[in-house]
């Protein structure tokens, strides 16, 4: 019986690809939850939107 004696190198590939995948997520959740790392300023954005109304068109 023929032995499996392939040191599975094809893999290391794929594990670098999916740490260098975790360490990015990690990084995007670090800002997202830190806000950006912006201040505690809070703003007030008040918006009114204003449209006219629109009836269909008459049949006949």
């Amino acid at each position: 019986m023929a032995e499996n004696t392939s040191s599975g190198g094809g893999n290391t590939g794929l594990a670098f690809i999916v740490g260098a995948v975790v360490v990015v997520l990690a990084i995007v959740a670090y800002f997202v939850f830190v806000q950006g790392g912006m201040g505690g300023d809070t703003k007030k954005v008040d918006v009114d939107v204003n449209l006219p109304s629109v009836e269909a068109p008459k049949a006949g």
